[in-house]
């Protein structure tokens, strides 16, 4: 075995260590309850725009990108755009004419105008409406035509019944060996009151919604190591690999 193998299998017996430890586990969610409060998420940008993203699951899109290498990358929910500019970036450092498509029911005019300013913006497609809409749909499935690795994050309205339509309606798009990535499952994990103010909390978000769409859709399995190596994420059980054609 030489010196990459070994570093490699160690990686793997380490994580599958964090993976049975319990009370790292807990350590992780104790972590999220703590700075939600003060949104901690809200504090990162990514070349210059806001990501509000946890900084381990930034980490693990990436490790993902760059294995996939996918050709597209669709993301529902833009906000600030800081998670469409960052999709861009990894296309732009693998080069090839890959591009990221974002939507949303709302976007507002000062975050559209510093997304179409950025740099990465050549490689970027935005749809105003809601993901779950029949035209929006479709004209995402004209963009995915042909596309030989789609990839697909999903992080709007994190309902149960919002994020399921979601899932039946872009699932179809993720090549074999890629990913359906959803946002936010530690909704379930968290106190409701972090969340007053939504319409999802527990019992209504997208853990659930994962759950119901694994009953009956038998192409994705949940990627447990990528939770289980990083402890601290929003996205527990919400990395699904495509499995199958």
């Amino acid at each position: 075995m030489n010196e990459i193998e070994s570093f490699e299998r160690e990686k793997l017996e380490n994580i599958k260590n964090m993976g049975s430890n319990q009370s790292l586990r807990e350590f992780g969610l104790t972590f999220l309850k703590e700075t939600q409060r003060d949104k901690y998420s809200h504090n990162f940008t990514w070349l210059g725009r806001p990501i509000i993203q946890m900084p381990q699951d930034i980490i693990a899109m990436q490790e993902i990108i760059w294995k996939v290498k996918p050709d597209l990358i669709i993301e529902t929910g833009i906000a600030h755009g800081g998670s469409l500019v960052f999709y861009a970036s990894m296309m732009e450092l693998m080069g090839g004419d890959g591009n990221v498509l974002g939507i949303d029911i709302d976007i507002r005019k000062h975050n559209r105008v510093e997304i179409e300013k950025h740099p990465m913006f050549k490689r970027i497609t935005i749809f105003q409406g809601s993901s779950v809409d029949e035209d929006i749909v479709k004209k995402v499935n004209g963009i995915a035509k042909g596309k030989k690795t789609v990839l697909v994050a999903l992080d709007s309205n994190h309902t149960h019944d919002h994020v399921l339509q979601e899932m039946r309606l872009y699932s179809s798009l993720v090549t074999k060996g890629s990913y359906l990535v959803v946002f936010d499952t530690t909704i379930e994990d968290v106190p409701d009151d972090l969340f007053k103010d939504r319409p999802w909390g527990r019992g209504n978000n997208p853990r659930t919604a994962i759950k119901k769409f694994l009953q009956e859709n038998n192409r994705f399995v949940v990627d447990k190591e990528i939770a289980d190596k990083l402890v601290i994420s929003v996205v527990l059980d919400g990395y699904l690999k495509c499995v199958k054609d």
